[in-house]
């Protein structure tokens, strides 16, 4: 089994206080993160401002070694992953791996997203089936897992279960 490194850095670094990275910063970094011999690297969520969708344009023509990857959440509560801006935007991000990030806490399920344990169950197993259809690699992102851990064992799990049965690598 081979090890391979996922870097978040153009996302979670980029969220820290008093940091705004450019695109042409954003550029860079990658260039630098990819001579580190990292295989997949996060560039940001293409849906959620201009300057993420632009890095994404521009780094099509990068030539790194690792795969960009774009991020972003699982459709809304209700809807349909055909249907969901965002999730045509980490398409049209042109990125062959996607991370999608999905509530795995009943307590956030209930209060944040203000839907059902199951309306949330699918909504991780729809976005991750409709990314694959359209030919990418899907990593789950399962958000706050170990509170969701603590609050309720068996829902946790379920939401591992629901992103693995539709082919999500573990």
């Amino acid at each position: 089994m081979q090890l391979q490194l996922y870097d978040t850095t153009l996302r979670d670094g980029a969220q820290m206080e008093g940091i705004s990275l450019s695109v042409e910063d954003k550029l860079k970094i990658a260039r630098k993160i990819d001579e580190l011999g990292v295989h997949y690297i996060e560039g940001g969520y293409p849906g959620s401002n201009p300057k993420d969708a632009e890095f994404f344009e521009r780094a099509k023509s990068l030539q790194l070694r690792a795969q960009l990857v774009a991020f972003g959440s699982t459709r809304k509560a209700g809807g349909k992953a055909d249907d969901e801006p965002a999730l045509r935007a980490l398409l049209d991000a042109g990125t062959p791996a996607v991370t999608i990030v999905g509530k795995a806490n009943d307590v956030h399920v209930r209060d944040v997203l203000e839907t059902t344990g199951e309306e949330n169950l699918a909504m991780i197993a729809d976005t991750i089936r409709f990314l694959k259809r359209h030919g990418r690699t899907v990593f789950f992102d399962a958000e706050h897992f170990f509170d969701g851990y603590a609050s309720d064992p068996k829902y946790a799990l379920q939401c591992l279960k629901s992103a693995a049965s539709t082919g999500a690598p573990p």
